[in-house]
């Protein structure tokens, strides 16, 4: 999702490929292109910043970088792991991935591994209770630094808002009826947030997603 922001700004065009197929270091997300592999969102935005002639962050101070990057590395180095226990491991939450009609046998894999993953993060270490507080924390720091700002800081998007807007739109959209959406939708601003992104560089996001897989996507 990261990438699409960029694609846009650039007007680039590309397309979605859905699907459970890694990267050669065995990462999602990744992206191909013109024949060449290039894995993990930041090293995709790094690339196609460079191939595009795209530095979103051209008009912030270099303080204000370093402040955006922290929060950007907060969301995918600890509340990511704790979306990915809610999602993948506890059982009560475990029924929302079959709406994702992966097969049951992938979905064992997968689960076993994400759950070996955590662990070995440290956030898989905790009970349910401690990770969601975790989350809680810093969803609610999140919330106080963006305050009444339309982006992270202030009325343009910097690059940070691309990796924010892909980890806060998971839980705002994707993890419906768990703790994570009920706790993400305790604090507004992060709600509009999402929507403001949509709107901003999504465009044709009905295209894109699959509506519960009722649909295919088209883009």
């Amino acid at each position: 999702m990261e990438s699409g922001e960029v694609l846009f700004l650039a007007k680039a065009s590309g397309t979605n490929e859905h699907g459970f197929t890694p990267s050669k270091k065995g990462k999602w997300s990744w992206i191909e292109y013109n024949g060449e592999e290039i894995a993990d969102s930041e090293f995709c935005i790094e690339y196609l910043n460079d191939k595009l002639g795209i530095d979103l962050d051209k008009d912030f101070t270099v303080k204000e970088r370093g402040i955006a990057r922290a929060f950007q590395k907060m969301l995918e180095e600890n509340t990511y792991w704790a979306c990915v226990l809610d999602r993948w491991v506890y059982d009560e939450n475990w029924t929302s991935c079959k709406v994702m009609k992966i097969p049951s046998l992938t979905g064992y894999f997968i689960r076993r591994q994400m759950k070996k993953m955590a662990y070995a993060h440290g956030m898989g270490r905790h009970n349910p209770n401690e990770v969601y507080h975790i989350m809680e924390l810093d969803f609610k720091a999140l919330s106080n630094f963006l305050g009444n700002k339309k982006f992270l800081l202030g009325h343009k998007p910097c690059q940070a808002d691309c990796s924010v807007f892909g980890l806060v739109s998971n839980a705002y959209w994707q993890l419906f009826g768990t703790p994570v959406e009920s706790t993400i939708k305790k604090y507004k601003n992060l709600c509009d947030y999402c929507e403001r992104m949509k709107e901003t560089f999504w465009p044709d996001w009905d295209e894109c997603i699959t509506h519960g897989n009722t649909k295919e996507a088209t883009k």
